[in-house]
């Protein structure tokens, strides 16, 4: 089976923010290059973010797929079906629907099931996201769990937790995703992008680059910060990215005396990178995170927790990897860095090589097409 047998492919996402966005951009414009008919379907707030309606040769439909359960799904549901229904009637060739997120995925799955037989698409579901913490959240999560597990063909997963829960969900086949960040321009940094600057000169940056939420720990990174304060010059702490912690995030540093620049969001994240002398991902959780992607790219020193699929990109060489939560062991890792010379030299040549190894972005597209082309085998 070749990619070409699949000859159309639905994008399902729901509400999106940062990278789950951005890697279903990359797929409909890679997908629609190839001259696959593709279909992206999910909230209005998706396309004014990342503006699906205005690649070439992608039709967007607004679908309200929230975050949390509402009373609004089954017209959701119904909704997709009445897609997966257009899309089969497209013309000859495969159909396929790819979901991205739990919510979308369980919501396409109880789609499907509503479609006569010989009409019903493929299923591949893509999770790219740990389950909440507990509560009723939690409980909601594994019923989604159980509902993609039952109903996809194939679920994709961005980190090896993550593929152990839906095999002990009783998905019938899982996978590992392929995840790309967005491809650099050719050229030096400075010619593609000019940013404003951040730090006085001399003063060493430590930057954190993501949404400002509970999932991405920049609270430990404050507390963290507290433990380099010493040295001289001292460290600037940049956390560029908005998000509903934003006011709570300033505070902290203030209550703890720290020199905090917060940037808000930024489109120069490149460039922010090349200037950094320590990369910081203190994440409560992660699957497989373009900014660390793009800050192996950029050959920038990484300090990050070892968590979901961070192991898997940097390997034991090109980041220090310390305990999620623990501030003392991000202080003295990010302070090693910045003391130490020779340390922050090999892991600017490993992180080298293990950009060198990182998937492009045809490589993503690619492997979304044969994992739909292989769907499309299963049910023949």
């Amino acid at each position: 089976m070749t990619e070409s047998a699949v000859s159309r492919v639905t994008l399902v996402l729901g509400t999106v923010a940062g990278g789950t966005g951005a890697h279903v951009k990359m797929l409909a414009t890679g997908l629609a290059a190839r001259g696959v008919g593709v279909s992206v379907a999910g909230p209005s707030s998706a396309d004014t973010r990342f503006s699906f309606s205005r690649v070439p040769s992608v039709a967007f439909s607004a679908v309200r797929i929230a975050a949390g359960p509402r009373p609004g799904d089954a017209v959701s549901v119904l909704r997709l079906r009445k897609l997966l229904l257009r899309a089969a009637a497209g013309g000859p060739g495969g159909h396929v629907a790819h979901a991205h997120g739990m919510r979308a995925g369980a919501l396409t799955v109880l789609a499907r099931s509503l479609v006569p037989g010989p009409r019903r698409p493929g299923i591949v579901v893509t999770v790219h996201n740990a389950p909440p913490g507990g509560g009723a959240s939690a409980l909601a999560y594994r019923m989604l769990e159980r509902v993609v597990a039952w109903g996809a063909d194939l679920v994709l997963c961005v980190s090896p937790d993550l593929e152990a829960r839906m095999r002990a969900a009783g998905a019938r086949r899982v996978e590992r995703a392929v995840i790309a960040a967005p491809e650099a321009a050719p050229g030096p940094v400075a010619a593609r992008v000019a940013p404003a600057p951040v730090a006085p000169a001399g003063r060493p940056v430590v930057l954190a680059v993501g949404r400002l939420a509970r999932q991405k720990g920049f609270g430990v990174l404050l507390e963290a910060a507290a433990g380099w304060r010493d040295l001289d010059p001292a460290p600037l702490v940049v956390i560029a990215g908005d998000g509903p912690l934003a006011g709570e995030l300033r505070a902290r540093a203030a209550v703890l005396g720290l020199d905090a620049l917060f940037l808000g969001r930024r489109d120069d994240v490149p460039a922010l990178l090349a200037a950094a002398a320590v990369f910081a991902l203190p994440s409560r959780w992660e699957g497989q995170p373009l900014v660390l992607q793009e800050a192996l790219r950029a050959g920038v020193p990484v300090v990050a927790t070892r968590v979901g699929g961070v192991p898997c990109l940097t390997g034991e060489d090109a980041a220090l990897l310390v305990p999620c939560g623990d501030a003392p062991a991000l202080a003295a890792a990010v302070r090693s860095v910045l003391t130490g010379a020779p340390l922050a030299a090999r892991l600017k040549a490993a992180a080298a090589v293990r950009a060198a190894a990182l998937p492009s972005e045809a490589d993503a597209v690619s492997a979304a097409l044969n994992a739909c082309a292989s769907v499309r085998r299963g049910l023949r």
